[in-house]
């Protein structure tokens, strides 16, 4: 090859050089989303954890992931603070699967005056305790209804949008009444940001019964 041919062919290549590392980079795939995993510590990023405090008295601690759904995780603390999830039953729940809650009308065809959110499917596995947002048929449909998973459900992962996961208080899940609804349904009585430090509502003491005593047996038995 000569000199001439030589030089032409090396600068052929290095005007091509930058339009392939052009294509290269228009071709390359978009970064993958940082995920985190979840925090078990229950005293860290306060923040993020989602207090469920019963009407059996127990409270739930949920870790809320912002990594996976930020504009979910948004959604349910911004219901939470405005107090929109104090007093709600649980009015969805089927026996080693799920407890569904968040509807104020206690009918499961409820949601709060805020619009639907899109969908933000994540690859976390719906698994025990895992927490997610309900919907209907279609996808971008979630609004304030969400369920807790009591068994692991393979079969709902990248069709509901996973946020959160139970870190504390996973018996008092277990505990929550079944039915569709239930005939005597768990109720949230509030529900609340853990870095606000609500505590925990007192329960209502129920009326004294009326002591039985010998005359009112005597007056009743000559009736």
């Amino acid at each position: 090859m000569s000199k001439r041919i030589a030089s032409a062919f090396i600068a052929s290549f290095l005007c091509l050089a930058p339009s392939l590392a052009s294509a290269q980079e228009e071709a390359a795939p978009p970064p993958r989303p940082q995920y985190e995993a979840v925090n078990y510590d229950p005293a860290a990023d306060l923040e993020n954890i989602l207090y469920l405090d019963l009407s059996t008295g127990k409270r739930v601690a949920i870790r809320l992931m912002p990594s996976w759904a930020p504009s979910h995780v948004e959604r349910i603390k911004t219901l939470a603070r405005q107090g929109f999830y104090d007093g709600v039953i649980f009015h969805r729940v089927i026996d080693g699967f799920m407890a569904q809650t968040g509807d104020p009308t206690g009918t499961g065809q409820g949601g709060s005056e805020l619009p639907d959110l899109e969908e933000e499917f994540n690859p976390f596995p719906h698994v025990r305790g895992s927490v997610s947002m309900a919907r209907a048929q279609d996808e971008n449909s979630a609004n304030s209804q969400f369920f807790i998973v009591f068994y692991p459900r393979f079969a709902l992962d990248r069709k509901y949008t996973n946020f959160g996961r139970v870190i504390d208080g996973i018996a008092a899940v277990d505990e929550i009444q079944r039915g569709e609804p239930p005939q005597n349904p768990t109720r949230v009585l509030q529900a609340s940001i853990a870095a606000d430090g609500k505590a925990p509502p007192a329960l209502p003491v129920p009326a004294p019964q009326e002591e039985i005593t010998a005359d009112m047996l005597r007056n009743s038995a000559s009736q």
